[in-house]
């Protein structure tokens, strides 16, 4: 089976409050676009995991791939399987691309051996390996708020728009980005902001990790004011970053930032 796991991005991103456990309160719009990795997932004599496209660093068991076939497989009886993953969504993006593999092979595995897991529970366990793996089950556009594991549908389609991502060769931690916000109440949410015009996003709807970020990196903020040189309606980073993105009413041409990773789509 070969499937292909999409990437999102987060429109507006306030970080609300501190929580006991050390993670943070937010509140975000999670959008799908159809930035995609590959999967193929064959039966094999054992279990197998291999990768191409961009390098993936680190012990391949703490992948979210590996992670989520030893969580099902620790629940379910079916064969083993190899599990090739072809990497395009750039890593420590803001992208959530490792969350949408994760997934996506929990999905792909329930089809391929029929293992008759329910929605509320192949939710529940994409939940388990990370704060976002749950959104990519129905991989819709939701409001998410608490870590970004709780989520409230939201009516809003981008499709009549073209999507720009733009990803320079400079990763932010997790860690290093929260480091440098004040988690603050906002007066206005998300969702209300998402009803406006595009003209009132640009001055109203937020990435809370923006000012921190592009004070250290600060390319990323050159990389925003590009995106509306070349006509953006609106343009954000995504997540913690470090891509950048903007919405356009037309195709662009990416020659500007053909010095990076890009991406251009319908939304």
């Amino acid at each position: 089976m070969i499937v292909f796991p999409n990437a999102k991005i987060n429109l507006g991103l306030n970080i609300i409050t501190r929580r006991p456990d050390g993670y943070h309160n937010i509140e975000t719009c999670f959008y799908p676009i159809a930035f995609n990795d590959v999967i193929e997932i064959t039966e094999n004599d054992k279990f197998e995991f291999t990768s191409s496209g961009l390098s993936i660093e680190g012990d391949p068991e703490k992948n979210l791939v590996v992670k989520a076939y030893r969580l099902l497989r620790h629940l379910y009886v079916f064969p083993d399987v190899k599990i090739h993953l072809h990497k395009v969504i750039p890593m420590g993006a803001g992208l959530g691309g490792g969350s949408s593999d994760a997934a996506a092979v929990l999905k792909a595995l329930a089809i391929m051996f029929d293992l008759h897991i329910s929605k509320d529970e192949i939710t529940e366990l994409a939940a388990k390996l990370g704060a976002d793996c749950a959104f990519f089950i129905e991989n819709k556009p939701v409001m998410a708020f608490e870590k970004g594991d709780k989520f409230k549908n939201i009516h809003l389609d981008l499709s009549k728009y073209y999507i720009v991502v733009v990803h320079p060769n400079i990763h932010v931690g997790t860690a290093e980005a929260y480091a440098g916000v004040k988690p603050e109440y906002k007066p206005i949410v998300v969702d209300a902001l998402l009803n406006l015009d595009f003209s009132a996003w640009k001055d109203n709807l937020k990435n809370d990790f923006e000012d921190s970020i592009f004070e250290k990196h600060p390319k990323l903020a050159e990389i925003k004011n590009e995106l509306y040189n070349q006509g953006a309606l609106y343009a954000s980073m995504s997540g913690s970053g470090s891509a950048l993105y903007g919405i356009f009413k037309e195709e662009i041409s990416l020659n500007v930032f053909k010095q990076y990773t890009c991406w251009q789509g319908r939304g």
